[in-house]
């Protein structure tokens, strides 16, 4: 009789511990995820350290908010949000800012002045990956755009992903069907990638990669009036890529991140290819105008996309490291 309760608890004991199993690993392995306020114990000032810094730069040069932006989609864009990007040429390392893909990039030199303000409160504590995205949020939120409420936890990559670069960010020029398939490669859904090109009425862009519209012939898709405000801005086929040759994206609210992106497509005034597919492409036009006659929708959807690009398959836990200067592995 005792052999059999013996049996009996022994039985027991083994199922319990196969039931709590899934349990117990969901558990650790949430130990190691991204959270809110992960810094606030290890580094409290971290998040604000990131702002102020942000700001000054802002204040100084107001063009650093709009390549934080850029910075973070190049960074996620590409395997995970793990600061790769920000890995110079060096020690067997090939850069991803080598890539064509990177023309134009600008303030990554301004990565060092916030990890530098941040090791000097937290040694070898906040993460460069971090960095990217938080200096995102923040910028974004300087451009009048949404405010978001962004995970931390992220972990820095020993390797850049030169190679990859090309197949994971979208050329200016590439069809809508391929755009779509890149971003649903990483969980952004047609909404959702309609919302993140409407970072393109921020900034400018080069000469080099507008000209194609314009000469020989201009393309017939484009507004006759803005065509020939490109000219001007563009007057040769051939620009120099090392000079400044560039048209704005949005001239009526250049600085903002706002819908005129998508009233401006409907007009027939995209700057870039992928630009005015949007607007003409049945899987996209619905939500391009949308987009143009709510801008509250907009910045709720922009915000969803870019949570969605922040956590793209992060390092965690003790996977990868904090490197002490974002240029270089540890």
């Amino acid at each position: 009789m005792a052999t059999i309760r013996r049996q009996k608890h022994n039985l027991c004991s083994t199922t319990c511990l196969i039931l709590l199993l899934p349990l117990l690993l969901q558990f650790y392995s949430g130990q190691s995820d991204l959270q809110l306020n992960y810094y606030e114990q290890s580094c409290p000032n971290a998040e604000e350290i990131i702002k102020q810094e942000v700001s000054k730069l802002y204040d100084r040069q107001a063009n650093t908010a709009v390549s934080w932006v850029r910075n973070l989609f190049h960074d996620c864009g590409v395997k995970s949000c793990d600061a790769s990007l920000l890995l110079e040429t060096a020690n067997g390392i090939e850069s991803e800012q080598e890539s064509d893909r990177s023309f134009g990039m600008r303030n990554l030199a301004y990565v060092r002045t916030i990890k530098e303000a941040l090791e000097k409160e937290c040694p070898m504590t906040v993460s460069c990956a971090d960095i990217v995205a938080l200096s995102a949020r923040d910028g974004i939120a300087m451009l009048g755009g949404p405010h978001i409420e962004m995970k931390t936890g992220r972990r820095d990559s020993r390797e850049s992903y030169l190679t990859e670069v090309e197949t994971a960010i979208p050329n200016h020029n590439e069809s809508m069907s391929s755009v779509l398939s890149t971003f649903q490669s990483i969980g952004i859904d047609t909404e959702g990638t309609v919302a993140l090109l409407g970072a393109h009425s921020l900034g400018r862009v080069h000469c080099v990669n507008l000209v194609h519209r314009l000469y020989p012939t201009v393309d017939p898709t484009l507004d006759p009036d803005y065509a020939k405000y490109l000219k001007g801005r563009c007057p040769t086929p051939d620009p120099d890529p090392r000079a400044v040759l560039y048209a704005r994206k949005d001239r009526e609210t250049r600085m903002i991140l706002d819908n005129f992106y998508y009233k401006h497509l409907l007009e027939h005034k995209g700057l870039l290819l992928v630009d005015q597919a949007l607007a003409s492409d049945p899987l996209t036009s619905p939500f391009v105008e949308k987009m143009a006659a709510d801008n509250g929708y907009f910045h709720d959807q922009f915000a969803r996309a870019i949570l969605l690009l922040s956590e793209n398959k992060p390092l965690t836990g003790d996977q990868g490291e904090i490197r002490k200067d974002c240029r270089y592995v540890n």
